[in-house]
């Protein structure tokens, strides 16, 4: 899950400085049960869409490969806000 918790932050954050013309971005993460609940939120432009083609897309199939998932609110004019929910598993 730390790898996939990873990637969703560093792809998150690849976005913001790619495409949102945002001036902040906060990551924050807990434990929500048996969750690890990771969110990106940035006060950019809005607009992003987990649409076929779009590296959104693949980070959406990425976390459902661990049976997590992935939401994205992503308004015109913004703020966008991208949250996975990873299960725990104990080892």
């Amino acid at each position: 899950m730390e790898t996939t918790a990873y990637y969703v932050v560093t792809e998150a954050l690849t976005n913001v400085a790619k495409h949102a013309a945002a001036s902040r971005a906060t990551v924050t993460a807990a434990l929500d049960d048996d969750r690890l609940v990771v969110s990106v939120e940035d006060d950019g432009r809005g607009g992003a869409h987990s649409g076929k083609g779009h590296g959104l897309a693949g980070l959406a199939d990425r976390v459902t490969t661990v049976d997590g998932t992935l939401a994205i609110t992503s308004p015109a004019g913004g703020p966008t806000v991208l949250t996975a929910s990873l299960p725990v598993r104990e080892s």
